[in-house]
This record gives C-alpha cells, sequence and structure tokens, in this order.
C-alpha cells in the first residue's frame, strides 16, 4: 500500500498557469466540473501526514453508493490476483491502496451521467484504457509508483471537461472531429483556448486540492515519450497514445507508429506490447462496466501487433526501397560530378590534364616540395616542326599526331607524376621529388620512344616527329614560384630549338 508520490524528487512542482482571460473564465463557470462533498472530504484527508485507512474509509462510507462502487472495484477482475471478497469499505481501500482510492473516488464522483453524449463517452473510455495499460507499463518498469502512475492517467483528460463546460462549442467542434493524435488536439486547443486541456487539468486538480505531484503529473501527462523525465512519466504519456491507437478505427496503423517511436528508447525492449494489450482487454470490461461506460473498442491483441509488425515491415521495405533510390540518385550525381570535374581538368584531344589544371597542381607541389624541404622538377616539350605538318598534311592529321603523342607521354609517366598539354603543340610533365638528372633520365626515354615508335601513317609511309626538351629542378635555381620554375624549363626548351632541335636541354647545366 503506498500513498501518492512524486516521480522525481528533484522535479519542481507548481500550479500549472493558464492564461488570465482562461482562468477567469473557469472561475466563473457555473457548470465546470465540481467534487461532491464526499470527495472533496476525502481529499482533505489525503493531505493529512498521519492519516489512516480508517480516516479514509470514514470520509467515504458517507456516501453508499460511492461505497458500493468502491468495493465492487476492490472486487473486480482489475484485482482479480486478491482470493477473498471484501466486504466494508475498510477492506476496500486497504486492497486498493490510497492511490487507487483516491483515483476511485475522484473519478466516480466526476463521472456521474449515465446518459452521457458520446464524445463524454470517448474521453472517459480513452481515459480507462490509458490507466489500464499506465499500470501494466509501471508494474513492469518503477512498480512501486504503479498505482501514482495509474491514478494521473485515469484523470490525464479531466481538462477536456473543463473546456466543454466552458466553451462548449467550440470544444464541441474541436472534439467532435477528434484526430486520431492528441498533438493534433493539443495544437487545436492552444489555437482556440491558449493553451491545452492537460494545463487546464492540471489547474483544475490543483483548484480541489489534491496532491500537488498529481496536479503536475496531469500537467505534464501529453509530452514526448522519452525517459527523460523520469519512468513514470513515460509510462504515463506512453499509455495515452497507446489508447489513442485502441479506440482508433486504424489501431495496427496507429500502432505501427507507436513502436517506431520507441525503437530508440532504451527500456522499451522490456515492454511486451503484446501481453500489455492482452492485459487491458482482460481488465477493460469490468472497469468501464464500475463507470458505467460503453466497453471501447474490443481487439484481437495477438492480431492487432501482428498486423502492425507488417505494417512496420512494409513501412520499412517502402522506407528502403527510396533510401536506396536515392543513394542511386546520389551516386549517380556523384559520379557524374566527378566526370564533370574530371573532364574539366582534361585535355579533350590529347586525354592528358589541361593548361589550367597543371598550373594549379604545380603551385601546390611547388609549395609542398618547399615545406618539405624536398626538390622537384618539370619536364617543357615541344613537338618539332609542327607548323609546318600542319601546313602539308593537313590540321586532321596533326591533331591525329598530337593525340598519339599523348598517349605515349601518358604511359611514360610514373604514379605521382603529371603529364598535361600546356597549349598547341607544347606539353609539361610534373615530376614531384625529381631531380635534374632523373628528369633528364625520363626525357631521353620520351626521346629514344619517339625514335621507334611512329605518330601517324601517311600513304603507307610511318612518321616520325621529334621535340625539343627543357628541363628545370627546383634544386638548381632561385625559384620562389612554380611560374619561374616553367619559364626556366620554357627558356632551356627554346634554347635546344634555336640550337637545331630535338634534343634535351637542363637549366643551369
Amino acid at each position: 500500500m503506498t500513498g501518492i508520490i512524486i516521480s522525481d524528487d528533484t522535479q519542481q512542482l507548481a500550479t500549472p498557469t493558464l492564461p488570465d482571460f482562461l482562468q477567469s473564465d473557469l472561475t466563473q463557470c457555473a457548470s465546470l466540473p465540481s467534487l461532491p462533498t464526499v470527495a472533496i472530504r476525502v481529499l482533505e484527508v489525503a493531505g493529512y501526514p498521519d492519516a489512516t485507512l480508517n480516516d479514509y474509509a470514514h470520509a467515504i462510507e458517507r456516501d453508499p453508493a460511492l461505497t458500493l462502487r468502491l468495493i465492487s472495484l476492490a472486487n473486480s477482475a482489475f484485482y482479480a490476483r486478491h482470493h477473498t471478497e471484501t466486504h466494508s469499505c475498510l477492506e476496500a481501500t486497504s486492497r486498493l491502496g490510497l492511490d487507487a482510492t483516491l483515483a476511485a473516488v475522484m473519478s466516480f464522483s466526476l463521472w456521474r451521467d449515465r446518459q452521457a453524449d458520446d464524445q463524454i463517452q470517448r474521453i472517459w473510455g480513452r481515459s480507462i484504457v490509458a490507466a489500464l495499460a499506465a499500470r501494466y507499463l509501471a508494474e513492469q518498469l518503477c512498480p512501486d509508483q504503479s498505482n501514482f502512475v495509474f491514478t494521473a492517467a485515469l484523470l490525464q483528460d479531466i481538462g477536456m471537461l473543463a473546456l466543454m463546460a466552458v466553451y462548449p462549442r467550440d470544444a464541441q467542434e474541436l472534439y467532435t472531429t477528434m484526430p486520431l493524435s492528441h498533438s493534433q488536439i493539443s495544437d487545436g486547443e492552444h489555437t482556440r483556448f491558449g493553451c491545452d486541456h492537460p494545463s487546464v487539468g492540471g489547474w483544475l486538480a490543483a483548484r480541489w486540492g489534491v496532491p500537488a505531484s498529481l496536479a503536475q503529473a496531469i500537467s505534464d501527462s501529453h509530452g514526448e515519450i522519452s525517459t527523460r523525465d523520469g519512468i513514470p512519466r513515460f509510462c504515463l504519456r506512453l499509455s495515452g497514445l497507446i489508447a489513442d491507437a485502441w479506440l482508433s478505427s486504424t489501431p495496427s496503423q496507429l500502432l505501427a507508429v507507436l513502436i517506431r517511436k520507441l525503437e530508440p528508447v532504451d527500456i522499451a525492449s522490456s515492454i511486451s506490447l503484446s501481453e500489455l494489450l492482452n492485459s487491458v482487454e482482460r481488465q477493460l470490461p469490468p472497469l468501464a462496466d464500475l463507470f458505467d461506460l460503453t466497453t471501447p473498442f474490443s481487439h484481437d491483441h495477438e492480431a492487432l501487433v501482428t498486423q502492425a509488425q507488417h505494417l512496420l515491415f512494409q513501412q520499412t521495405l517502402s522506407l528502403n526501397a527510396r533510401l536506396d533510390a536515392q543513394q542511386q540518385e546520389i551516386e549517380s550525381l556523384r559520379q557524374r560530378q566527378t566526370e564533370l570535374e574530371e573532364r574539366s581538368r582534361r585535355d579533350p584531344l590529347t586525354g592528358l590534364a589541361n593548361r589550367a589544371w597543371l598550373e594549379e597542381q604545380l603551385h601546390l607541389h611547388f609549395a609542398l616540395c618547399r615545406e618539405e624541404e624536398r626538390t622537384m622538377s618539370v619536364v617543357f616539350i615541344d613537338l618539332d616542326h609542327f607548323k609546318k605538318l600542319n601546313d602539308r598534311f593537313g590540321h586532321q592529321t596533326g591533331d591525329r599526331v598530337l593525340e598519339r603523342f599523348g598517349h605515349v607521354l601518358g604511359s611514360l609517366a610514373r604514379e605521382g607524376d603529371l603529364a598535361g598539354r600546356y597549349g598547341g603543340e607544347e606539353f609539361l610533365i610534373i615530376l614531384p621529388g625529381e631531380t635534374a638528372k632523373g628528369a633528364q633520365r625520363f626525357a631521353q626515354r620520351i626521346a629514344k620512344r619517339l625514335a621507334e615508335t611512329p605518330m601517324e601513317m601517311i600513304d603507307g609511309r610511318e612518321l616520325f616527329v621529334s621535340v625539343s626538351i627543357g628541363i628545370a629542378c627546383l634544386s638548381d635555381g632561385g625559384f620562389s614560384n612554380g611560374r619561374e620554375l616553367i619559364d626556366a624549363a620554357d627558356q632551356s626548351m627554346y634554347f635546344i630549338k634555336r640550337t637545331g632541335r630535338g634534343g634535351i636541354s637542363l637549366y643551369g647545366h
């Protein structure tokens, strides 16, 4: 047997605040849900720190009808674990515990209209489904606070009754077309009333004099389902979503959404949704009967969970298919972007790097070699007598010569080297880490390959070309940037041009 306790000792308790106009309207409303004298007396007893079960029983016995309903509740299937029947108010209070006794007294007192319309039936129907679900969850996760959670869940929607009393037309319009999600109800209430029904319910409970922890729990009952605010509030908030699914015309769909929401919650794996629904299904009819309610929808809980899991599986497949399609589209776009970037760096005729990319890479390598105190060389090449070749055989032949020379140059370049077309019939090779002598050997391999490999066949005759090559090495001069290194190699190449072509010249040697 436990008293009403707060789920988190550090939780700051405060009466929920409402807009001034709403507090005024609620205070002046003659038809606001109110408690009879016996319920007020029970609340007064609950405020005494040394109150006994006898004190509660004596307060309740002043209302014979309430006493009989409390005894019926204690003997109901909801408390079927007890094998002996209770026959007195004291025995019933002892069996139920103080939390459940308080919840029953308040709920029976508030629910007095057997001819209530369908909307009020739905509100109370949701409350008892939520209360059963909350109690099951709390017994699994925080058993010492199961009665507190049950009480808060049973009273979590009393703010709806207050809003219906104060603003009957607006509330009826909003609740008659009640959406499946209580978050949508909350949005509509904020628009119409300036706050939502959990806040109104917490304010109303505090006005009646219920313990502050219970008023706070009612006010917080519709928040995000997470464990950050404590396990009891997690159970309370989750119970409302389960009740929404239970009362929905498409319960499996809402359960599928709920299962998805629970995936990131660590303790969710310890909850058996099927067993929870079975517990609600078993205990709902007698509890609804005690409240003179039409029993909310009955479900085949196992089929319901199976359908929800199947829907979730189908949704996952559909989501994965969409993600796969999106991923393929992204990969295609990336590939296209890579191809475009590659094309922007390449000379379309020779397939080698173009001038812009060569110069960008030269500056990067130059700075890196200076920083790491390494050397580097560049090789500048010009095809000999290329203008005469074009004039004699035509530009198409000249293009084929350039293309094939580009293939030769690319085949001789090693990993880490960068060969490109600098412009017209001029080519540049960047050799990071290479000395002047090493660059000279590289140039000699080029000259040797050209002497052995014709660049074109004209009228059955092989056409060979020669090249003039200039080399500059970072270690051989006071170069301050890559541009100066290219100019030095270019000067060396022109020295060969002026002295007969078809040779190799090293800058500074």
